[in-house]
């Protein structure tokens, strides 16, 4: 089997630290003392947070600053040349959520190096192992760093279940390559989502050899980013990213079972979820456990009269419908006077679109001529709603506004 970064270890019971109660620097720092950093000394060291969209340490969006900063300190007393990189979502800057996550300044403060790992060319790495993928384009100093450090937020996940260690390395895809695990077809004869498998078919050759689960503040609901903040005050620490992510879906009130990614990868060899093969520390780590609410199965529970027509997006068109939604639902209906229901399409993958629907982002501009279409990759909330508030067009005239492609 080949992995870019061999693993550390792949025990067949795998050591899990969890720290609790000490904030983000103190339990990081508490979490990493009994694991052996020794293997990093002289050698380069990737840390590669969950920063790909811009927002606040502590907004359970982002790993909180403190985590980064304990863990630059903890590796670099270890003998390491550590730096920071990340390839956030499509239209973030990465310097912008460096800087709003408070990474850029404990960075600054430490003489450390914060990587665009997309301002460089991709490498192709193959997956030799893959079911739905053959190939991935790889930023390019996944592969030149020694090792590699995933610092996820502790996160439930409408497209995933949850977002943890494992998919925290989606994040080393470069530039728009992420979206395209989004758009995969279905699996003959499964009914397991294409992106369950897509992930586990990353984890075949991109696992990291250090996980630390960043649980300060976690978000809960509508993760990854329109959920509400759970706060838990807790890090987990591993070798093995599927051991983390299993305890850390137990401090969530949930089983890595449960989630069609991590079961994947575990039932290939990727890593332990077991809760019986686990060696966890300390043995009563089950009491820091706060259960997360899930994401809802359908969104027009969670938005009476909004029917949205999901097939094939990405998170991030996601989050911006879920946030104008939270934003806008007392006052979309002023524009949609004689709908009782308001239909909202999003995704590459819709055959048929009924008449008079809400179209956002770049993968429906097969289906402009539907309804009212929203162009970006994608549209911000502001965008959205200056589209359903504009006047209608006058008879005859064009439209003039096209896909925001690059």
């Amino acid at each position: 089997m080949f992995v870019s970064h061999p693993p550390i270890s792949l025990s067949a019971r795998p050591v899990v630290h969890v720290a609790h109660g000490g904030g983000p620097y103190g339990n990081t720092r508490r979490a990493l003392e009994p694991v052996d950093l020794s293997p990093v000394h002289g050698r380069r060291v990737l840390l590669k947070p969950n920063v790909g969209r811009v927002a606040s340490a502590g907004s359970g969006i982002v790993t909180h600053s403190e985590v980064v900063a304990a863990a630059i300190d903890a590796f670099r007393e270890a003998g390491a040349e550590v730096a920071v990189g990340e390839s956030p979502i499509v239209g973030v800057k990465v310097t912008e959520a460096f800087a709003s996550a408070g990474i850029a300044a404990i960075a600054a403060a430490r003489d450390c190096p914060l990587i665009d790992m997309d301002r460089r060319r991709f490498v192709e790495l193959p997956v030799p192992e893959g079911q739905v993928i053959q190939s991935l384009r790889v930023c390019a100093e996944v592969l030149e760093f020694d090792f590699v450090v995933s610092l996820p937020v502790m996160k439930m996940h409408m497209h995933t279940g949850v977002s943890l260690a494992v998919k925290n390395m989606k994040g080393c895809l470069w530039r728009r390559s992420k979206v395209e695990l989004h758009m995969l077809p279905p699996v003959a004869e499964s009914n397991i989502k294409p992106l369950d498998v897509a992930i586990a078919d990353l984890a075949s050759v991109l696992r990291p050899h250090w996980s630390i689960v960043d649980g300060t503040v976690g978000m809960e609901g509508l993760g990854p980013s329109a959920g509400q903040p759970k706060p838990l005050d807790v890090v987990v620490v591993s070798t093995d990213a599927f051991a983390a992510d299993s305890v850390s879906c137990q401090l969530m009130g949930t089983t890595a079972e449960a989630v069609p990614h991590l079961r994947l990868g575990a039932q290939r060899g990727y890593g332990v979820i077991d809760p019986n093969r686990l060696a966890v520390a300390p043995d009563r780590w089950r009491d820091f456990a706060l259960p997360f609410a899930p994401p809802p199965e359908n969104l027009t529970i969670e938005f009476p009269n909004i029917n949205v027509l999901d097939c094939g997006s990405c998170s991030a068109c996601q989050s911006t419908l879920l946030l104008f939604l939270n934003r806008y639902r007392d006052q979309i209906f002023d524009y949609f006077p004689s709908q009782t229901m308001i239909q909202v399409a999003i995704g590459k993958g819709h055959a048929d679109l009924p008449d008079g629907t809400l179209l956002i982002g770049n993968c429906t501009t097969d289906h402009r001529e539907r309804g009212i279409f929203v162009p970006g990759c994608p549209p911000v909330g502001s965008q959205i709603f200056a589209a359903i508030s504009a006047p209608p067009p006058a008879p005859g005239a064009q439209d003039a506004s096209g896909p925001d492609i690059e």
